[in-house]
């Protein structure tokens, strides 16, 4: 499947930040931020950019020199380390946004150029604070420019549900908090399961049947028809996986982890869906 590929993408970034080459950079910047002086290595930095909230103004101190430095010298490894610090925030764009582009390769490789445009385009100096959601707002807003263009040369209608119109309606500073707020916990469940998957104690079959069906809350039925399972087949197996996980963490642990608002792996893309 196309997530797996990327999840393989995503690791083999990661370890390319461990390589000495990055670890330089890292140390450069510490010579003059204090505040990165706290980080051993960039998956420490990572970890404390995918923890939390994307308001948190901590997340500047670490992305503000970040971009600093690649207006500086324009040096491609920093777009490297950028990327897999907002990966998590990409593949929710590209699940978010499936209904503008049906094939999962080319939504994913439109993203991550929408994305690229974005960071070359940065400037802090005018742009110093609450740069995660810049980031994510303005690739967001790229990626609706660049499919309009399909759109308008295709004469195809283009999709105005209202939530999209609220969110494209506002200058390219506004921020839906409620939506970033949703992203995080969205992030965060999968990074938690991906812990799991990596442990060895889910199977990857279980890993994605989670995503789908209570990180993102699509029904058991709608999973099963487009992976090709009967339905109480997945049924029984996302239970069986469930109790699996409670023994590792408790059933308190994974309610608090993977669903911060309501109920145990609640369906985090909207009220009233039907979660099988």
């Amino acid at each position: 499947m196309a997530s797996v590929s990327r999840d393989r993408d995503c690791a083999r970034l990661e370890q390319e930040l461990q390589t000495d080459e990055y670890q330089n950079l890292l140390e450069g910047l510490q010579r003059t931020e204090r505040f990165l002086q706290q980080f051993m290595t960039w998956a420490d930095v990572i970890a404390f950019m995918r923890r939390g909230t994307s308001t948190d103004p901590l997340k500047d101190e670490i992305l503000r020199p970040i971009f600093e430095a690649h207006v500086q010298d324009e040096d491609s490894h920093w777009r490297t380390i950028l990327l897999v610090i907002f990966w998590p925030g990409l593949e929710s764009i590209h699940f978010h946004k499936r209904g503008w582009d049906a094939d999962p390769r080319e939504r994913w490789q439109n993203i991550t150029w929408a994305f690229l445009q974005v960071l070359c385009r940065i400037d802090v100096k005018q742009r110093p604070a609450r740069l995660v959601q810049k980031v994510f707002n303005d690739t967001v807003h790229r990626l609706y420019d660049e499919y309009r263009r399909t759109w308008n040369r295709t004469n195809r209608e283009l999709p105005t549900d209202p939530e999209e119109l609220t969110a494209l309606a506002g200058s390219s500073g506004g921020v839906d908090l409620a939506g970033f707020e949703l992203r995080e916990a969205q992030e965060i469940a999968i990074l938690r399961l991906r812990e799991h998957l990596t442990a060895g104690r889910i199977s990857e079959a279980d890993y994605l049947l989670l995503i789908g069906t209570r990180v993102y809350g699509q029904s058991v039925v709608a999973y099963a028809r487009e992976a090709g399972l009967d339905y109480q087949v997945a049924k029984k197996r996302r239970q069986r996986v469930e109790a699996v996980l409670c023994r590792f963490e408790g059933n308190g642990a994974l309610r608090n982890r993977l669903s911060p608002s309501e109920g145990l792996y609640p369906p985090l893309v909207g009220k009233g869906v039907n979660n099988g």
